[in-house]
Parts: structure tokens; C-alpha cells; sequence
């Protein structure tokens, strides 16, 4: 197999659902090998939740990585990928800029295909004392107590595409680690 270096690129790998609620187990070690066996390098996972940062060819990465994981791990979970550069836009867009001095009640949802702008402001943007906030391909979810009591999760759970969500803390953390972020 031949690696095209001047497409290789830093990303970050998102999981949807790993080790979530003692749920599809996979331990760090072991991702770290399977993103390496499948030609990733500079491979650093942060936390325990499905966070990496890799230099790969992105291109076909996130499917490969699926089968990779099912066939290996038999477990089927998403791969989001975004690239440094996307990362940053999605730190630098954030609608909450006061929130985020509240890392733990500011997430971002990253989504499978871009956002339907309509769509999720017909569903509302503001739940009680919750907000949501549209990016590209995300949304930012701020909460006034958490995640776990808010009625964004119901609207969350209308989307009709694909996501994965992480806190503000975590969003900043693997900016920083794909060089893209503070």
C-alpha cells in the first residue's frame, strides 16, 4: 500500500458511544493499535470516550475505521472526523463565548451531514433555559443545569442524522493536541 505524505493530515476521531454507561467497551490501548494498524501515526487519545488524534489520509478514513473496529472489536460505532483546521472554525464559531467559562454546560453536537438550518430552528433553539446554537456540520448545546435533565436531548433525538457530542472542555482539549485550538 502506498501513503501519499503530502495528503496526510492531523485529525481528530470522534466515536459515537464508546464506553458510554459501561456500553461498548473499548479500551484506549486498543484503539490506539487498531488506528495504527490501519496506517494512522501520531496517534494520542485523550479520555476514555472515543477521542483520538491522528495524522492520516482522511480521505475513506472514518469508513475504514468502522469496519476496522467491527471486524477487530465487533462493535459497531461511527467515526467522526474533523480536521485541525475544521476543529478550529468549530472553537472560533462558538455562539456561547460566555458559556464556555462553564466548560461542563457548553457542548458541541459534531453531526454527520451538515446541519438543516430550517429544520432544527423549526424545532426550536431555546428549551426552558437551554439553547442551541448552529454551526456547519454541528450544534452547540448550552445548558443552564446539564445535559442529562435538559429537553434538548428530545430534540436532539429528532435529528435525523447521525452525531456525537462532547463538553467544551474536551472540544478545547483536542483542539490544542491537533494544533488547532488554545
Amino acid at each position: 500500500m502506498t501513503i501519499n505524505v503530502m495528503t496526510m493530515q492531523r485529525c481528530v476521531l470522534l466515536l459515537q458511544g464508546i464506553n458510554v454507561g459501561g456500553r461498548n467497551r473499548v479500551a484506549m490501548a486498543d484503539l490506539r493499535a487498531l488506528l495504527q494498524a490501519e496506517g494512522c501515526t501520531e496517534v494520542v487519545t485523550y479520555l476514555q470516550s472515543g477521542n483520538a488524534v491522528v495524522t492520516a489520509e482522511p480521505v475513506g478514513l472514518a469508513v475504514k475505521l468502522e469496519q476496522a473496529l467491527h471486524e477487530r472489536v465487533g462493535i459497531r460505532s461511527r467515526f467522526f472526523l474533523r480536521s485541525a483546521e475544521e476543529l478550529a472554525m468549530v472553537v472560533a464559531a462558538n455562539p456561547f463565548p460566555l458559556r464556555a467559562a462553564e466548560p461542563k454546560k457548553l457542548h458541541v453536537a459534531f453531526l454527520a451531514d451538515p446541519v438543516d438550518a430550517p429544520t432544527v430552528t423549526r424545532m426550536g433553539l431555546r428549551h426552558a433555559d437551554d439553547e442551541i446554537g448552529i454551526g456547519r456540520h454541528e450544534l452547540y448545546l448550552s445548558y443552564e443545569v446539564n445535559s442529562r435533565d435538559s429537553p434538548l436531548a428530545g430534540v436532539l433525538r429528532q435529528l435525523r442524522t447521525p452525531f456525537t457530542a462532547r463538553n467544551w472542555t474536551t472540544v478545547t482539549k483536542l483542539a490544542a493536541l491537533v494544533g488547532s485550538g488554545p
